[in-house]
């Protein structure tokens, strides 16, 4: 092992799951977010783990309504994660101009994303904040699958990539 700056180790993180963190406000406008920092972080209930910037809309939106739709898109949707990841929801509407399409929840306002691999419908029961960050641990209420196989992941950059699962 040889001693390197901090970027530089960790980058070697990559390739890494991409999510879309999809958030409702109360006036009913959809943020979709692509996010790297996820994770399952609990068995009995299960939860999801997310990291959201203290400064992005969905940041501010979760933290008023407590609940979120995490999905694991294919890379089929490649073209629609990228535009949600470089547009901001404090300037626009993300839904409007990408071809994401939704699909009500069971038990939250924020919608599912059709054609995803898989999408849980998540209630915050803890949150954590960072210096730039807060974790969100979402509850998952209901959890929904597709015959999509097409997993998507980042090797950084933006750059992504296909990794088909298989049969």
């Amino acid at each position: 092992m040889k001693q390197v700056d901090m970027e530089k180790a960790v980058k070697k993180r990559y390739p890494e799951r991409v999510a879309l963190v999809v958030c409702k406000d109360g006036k009913g406008m959809v943020d979709v977010t692509p996010v790297g920092w996820f994770t399952l972080c609990n068995s009995e209930p299960r939860c999801w783990a997310i990291s959201l910037h203290h400064k992005h809309y969905s940041h501010k939106v979760i933290s008023e309504t407590n609940e979120f739709v995490l999905c694991l898109p294919s890379y089929s949707q490649k073209k629609d994660i990228l535009y949600c990841g470089n547009v901001s929801g404090w300037d626009e509407d993300k839904l409007k101009k990408c071809e994401f399409k939704t699909i009500p929840s069971k038990k939250v306002k924020p919608p599912l994303i059709e054609d995803c691999v898989a999408c849980f419908e998540c209630k915050v029961i803890e949150k954590a904040k960072a210096p730039d960050h807060t974790v969100f641990i979402g509850e998952v209420l209901v959890a929904y699958i597709s015959d999509r196989k097409d997993k998507v992941y980042n090797l950084g950059e933006r750059n992504l990539i296909e990794i088909d699962i298989g049969k």
